[in-house]
């Protein structure tokens, strides 16, 4: 069955905008918790616009033993005032999973993948790097992406499908294109021996649909909407709603 991470950026946005401690990411990440998600993830960024550096240590704390945790970032950015950079992080955190994205400072959020043709030669010591503190590797990819043998030979283990264009196109009530660009790539990735995640946009209104389409997804890494839909139904209702859909799917 698909397993789902909680990605609780939002929250430190909400944070942020206020200051101080409330609300605490990592009391949203134990209420995500106890109510059955497998993982926790963040994705910290130089320009510490939401998860900062203490975030990540103390999930790590809060997720020790307990469910997966997921450290999403650019590789290539480095290091900026409190920020240490992303391998520094990994080092003191010892996450689950690391998953790479090649998301700039100027980005709003994440979107697109790796162009591994250019990318690859600068990746691979990096992914070493990473696995060499016990991490598994994941490479966010856009659906389409070719050359998926790269990201094998380098020593990623997964790839994470961005699955924006898909919730775009599901949103405008044609998705059929998307998802089988997503279903193609994903058999792809698992015919080399990359494990498939996926996340971006994914909600309860399009995860059903998403799953049907595309098989051997292992996870969905799931923020905006779900922490959004969490401020109507509550953070543990919402969490809930997700996994029965993947337990359906």
């Amino acid at each position: 069955m698909t397993v789902l991470s909680v990605n609780v950026n939002k929250i430190a946005v909400l944070r942020n905008s206020r200051g101080g401690r409330e609300p605490s990411v990592g009391a949203a990440a134990m209420a995500a918790m106890a109510a059955g998600c497998a993982g926790i993830t963040v994705h910290p960024r130089p320009d510490l616009r939401h998860i900062r550096p203490e975030d990540v240590l103390e999930l790590a704390r809060i997720t020790r033993s307990r469910v997966e945790f997921n450290i999403e970032g650019n590789p290539f950015a480095p290091p900026q005032g409190s920020y240490p950079g992303l391998l520094a992080l990994v080092e003191a955190a010892r996450p689950e999973q690391v998953t790479l994205v090649p998301d700039g400072d100027a980005q709003l959020t994440s979107d697109h993948g790796f162009d591994l043709r250019r990318d690859s030669r600068r990746l691979r010591p990096i992914v070493a790097e990473l696995k060499a503190c016990g991490a598994r590797v994941s490479l966010f990819m856009d659906a389409g992406a070719d050359a998926l043998e790269l990201a094998a030979g380098i020593g990623a283990d997964r790839i994470e499908l961005y699955t924006g264009p898909f919730a775009q196109a599901f949103a405008a009530g044609d998705a059929s294109q998307a998802l089988a660009s997503c279903a193609d790539t994903a058999a792809a990735a698992r015919s080399l021996g990359l494990g498939v995640n996926a996340g971006h946009d994914l909600s309860q209104a399009n995860l059903a649909a998403f799953l049907r389409a595309v098989a051997g997804v292992e996870e969905v890494s799931i923020g905006h909407a779900l922490i959004s839909e969490s401020l109507y139904d509550g953070l543990a209702t919402t969490v809930r709603a997700y996994l029965e859909i993947l337990a359906a799917n």
